[in-house]
């Protein structure tokens, strides 16, 4: 379940509950694991977790030492952040326009944030700034190209990718992460892909999410829509659901 995918859901509390299921996820521990070992997350450092939704990266960087402050422009996962992780630093803001001083920051992280954003050079021009001499930077992210699902319908599964892929702002950003990095003047730019694979229902909201997608744009009609979901509900009960998500880790630095 992406942010993007989720903000899209209402009420609140069901929105915040998919994104704990996500996050819960043994393969969504394990990349930020990664992420805070690629910034160099160690007592002491100060860091920033941009689109921080309700806290729990800030929370983690937190329980390792680092002097971590999550924003996000979404002022109601800010105030669910701030009921669950007390006395973290959570401000409502966005990747355009940090709450941050020059150079005061020795780690920016930014997981499944970039695809959402239009302007991504613009984003990584703000991070140049809050970044020390030599910080580092870390982006997570799909390819909204690139899921992988399995269906008796190859030719409608790819339909609804693409539609879906299309109303996001950035849905190749990922692929991008690298040149972008480097056009932004960071160095020392490394990539890796740590894919998911999904076999359970937990990930059939994210595939409603792309029926969804594709049907309130006109590319499928409401009937195949809901006909390729009831599909995935049918395999996800016979234990036949397959999905695998490949998500883009980038790491640089800032140059000194």
């Amino acid at each position: 379940m992406t942010k993007e995918t989720a903000r899209n859901q209402s009420p609140p509390d069901v929105l915040i509950a998919l994104l704990d299921a996500a996050d819960g996820l043994p393969s969504a521990r394990q990349l930020r694991s990664l992420s805070y070992d690629l910034l160099g997350a160690e007592p002491g450092k100060v860091m920033v977790d941009v689109g921080c939704g309700a806290g729990r990266g800030v929370s983690e960087l937190a329980a390792r030492g680092v002097r971590a402050l999550g924003v996000d422009p979404d002022e109601r996962m800010i105030d669910v952040a701030r009921g669950r992780w007390p006395g973290v630093d959570l401000r409502v803001a966005g990747a355009y326009a940090l709450p941050l001083e020059d150079a005061s920051v020795d780690g920016y992280r930014a997981d499944k944030v970039f695809h959402e954003l239009a302007e991504p050079e613009r984003a990584l021009t703000e991070a140049r700034r809050v970044l020390v001499p030599g910080g580092r930077i870390v982006l997570i992210g799909q390819d909204w190209d690139t899921f992988v699902i399995d269906s008796d319908d190859a030719a409608l599964t790819r339909t609804i990718v693409q539609a879906r892929a299309d109303l996001i702002a950035g849905p190749r950003a990922a692929r991008r992460y690298r040149g972008l990095l480097l056009d932004a003047g960071f160095e020392e730019v490394e990539i890796q892909v740590r894919t998911g694979v999904f076999t359970g229902p937990t990930m059939l909201p994210l595939l409603t999410g792309l029926a969804e997608g594709a049907r309130s744009s006109g590319a499928v009609t409401p009937e195949r829509a809901d006909a390729w979901v009831a599909e995935q509900r049918a395999r996800a009960a016979a234990d036949r659901l397959f999905l695998a998500l490949p998500m883009f880790v980038a790491a640089a630095t800032a140059p000194e």
